[in-house]
């Protein structure tokens, strides 16, 4: 007798049909094994997690607007030989996030700075945080966008939410008022309570 029928609809109804993925190998597993049945329980369960992990980290990724290719895996260390690698292993453990401290990146133009910058975003994503990368003048943007339509607190407390916001190209182009308030306001805001890399 195939259990398949029966448990789909129970499996949808309690939000595991992600199970139904994995029951045939991992039940064709547990016989020729003959794990005890809560091994089997367990490792239904453990994909299940794993579908859940993997699924949010998709989510929060997409969030974030990083790319996907710059990771500190990608990262050309041997082309940047100035970048100091124990300072950067230490900021990819993300204890800047959790210490809610700020991070200045500087150094001249294609020495990898947006690449590091996401990577570290990467680093903060695989452990669970909320991250935001945007340009200076995108977030600028949107700040004034927000003004515009009467919405700008709420979009500054969306903003100050973040656990870590990366903006990129900081600079590049001058601040006019009411710009520099705003980015004032929001660096305010999140100053040590969450971080900002830039």
């Amino acid at each position: 007798m195939n259990p398949m029928p029966q448990l789909e609809p129970m499996l949808k109804q309690l939000r595991l049909s992600g199970i139904l993925d994995s029951l045939e190998a991992r039940n064709r597993h547990a016989i020729e094994s003959k794990l005890a049945y809560i091994d089997f329980l367990a490792l239904l369960i453990q994909d299940e997690v794993a579908r859940r992990d993997q699924r949010q980290f998709a989510q929060r990724l997409r969030k974030a607007q990083v790319l996907n290719d710059k990771t500190l895996e990608r990262f050309d260390f041997a082309h940047s030989p100035a970048v100091n690698h124990a300072l950067i292993a230490d900021l990819a453990t993300c204890r800047f996030v959790t210490e809610h401290a700020p991070v200045l990146i500087v150094g001249p133009t294609g020495t990898g700075k947006s690449h590091l910058a996401q990577a570290l975003g990467h680093c903060a994503l695989r452990q669970g945080f909320e991250v935001l990368f945007t340009t200076h003048n995108k977030l600028l943007g949107q700040l004034h966008a927000a003004r515009a339509t009467n919405a700008y607190e709420r979009k500054l407390q969306q903003l100050v939410r973040i656990d870590l916001i990366i903006v990129d190209d900081y600079g590049l182009r001058p601040m006019r008022s009411p710009q520099d308030e705003d980015f004032h306001d929001l660096i305010a805001e999140r100053y040590e309570h969450v971080s900002t890399l830039i």
